[in-house]
């Protein structure tokens, strides 16, 4: 099959391309100097958020109720809810909701950032999903299940402290940057949002295979009697092919402006 990428897109292209030389190189360096892993540590963070956000969606539009959202300092995230008894579907559509709701969410990213819409916009939006996940489900919701939330106060202030931070920096970026640094901070959350998502299930492939801790694919083992590792193995697929998507809509010509690049005069 020929793969032709459409002229109208290339400076778009250069962005995810940089995007994701700097994040790689930042991730590999990381292993021999730890101290640049704070370099992408709040973008983490996000993606975190954004991963367990999904849970949060998954939980409420399919009739359950969320107790608690928590993000820990190592960029683990935590929701507890509160699911019908006996629906199997239901949790197996939340336990699925994590991952790919992240890749479904780099790949919406990517798409909006595609048809050249406003990169600002798409920054509210973020900050105001990450801004919402915080004050409704890792503030309210733990105090108003204080007897039930399986949470201690010191996760509670940790999620608020880096939600409203990650909120507030976003926000700001949308507000004040110019708008080729803006078309930059969307490209690179797209592309964070993307590799977590896949460096996570590679984690929980190994995980999954070599032992019987508590994760999604466990969650879904026992809900369905499918083994955890077959699990980890369909969401790697429909992650790399949603990626594909997304990926193909670069190949398209669209009527678009020519996004501004960073480091350009």
């Amino acid at each position: 099959m020929n793969f032709k990428l459409a002229e109208d897109v290339k400076p778009q292209v250069k962005l995810l391309i940089l995007a994701t030389i700097i994040s790689v190189v930042i991730w590999l360096a990381s292993f021999y100097f730890p101290i640049l892993g704070y370099i992408v540590y709040p973008l983490q963070l996000f993606a975190t958020f954004v991963h367990e956000g999904s849970h949060v969606l998954a939980t409420v539009m399919t009739g359950g109720s969320v107790q608690s959202l928590t993000v820990s300092p190592d960029t683990s995230g935590v929701v507890w809810s509160l699911t019908q008894d006996g629906n199997w579907v239901q949790r197996l559509i939340i336990s699925s909701a994590g991952y790919l709701g992240t890749t479904a969410f780099g790949v919406a990213l990517l798409a909006w950032f595609r048809y050249d819409f406003s990169s600002r916009r798409a920054l509210y939006f973020a900050s105001g999903f990450v801004g919402l996940m915080t004050v409704l489900f890792g503030l309210l919701a733990p105090v108003w299940n204080i007897f039930n939330a399986k949470v201690g106060i010191a996760s509670v202030a940790f999620t608020v402290l880096s939600g409203a931070a990650l909120s507030a920096g976003l926000f700001a970026i949308a507000r004040y940057a110019q708008i080729k640094w803006a078309n930059f901070a969307l490209a690179f959350l797209a592309v964070q949002c993307l590799l977590n998502a896949i460096f996570s299930l590679k984690t929980l492939f190994i995980i999954s295979a070599t032992s019987d801790s508590h994760s999604d694919a466990m969650n879904m083992a026992e809900a369905s009697g499918i083994p955890a590792v077959a699990w980890v193995l369909i969401w790697i697929v429909g992650s790399v092919l949603m990626i594909s998507i997304g990926l193909r809509l670069y190949a398209v010509s669209a009527k678009a402006k020519q996004s501004e690049l960073p480091f350009e005069d």
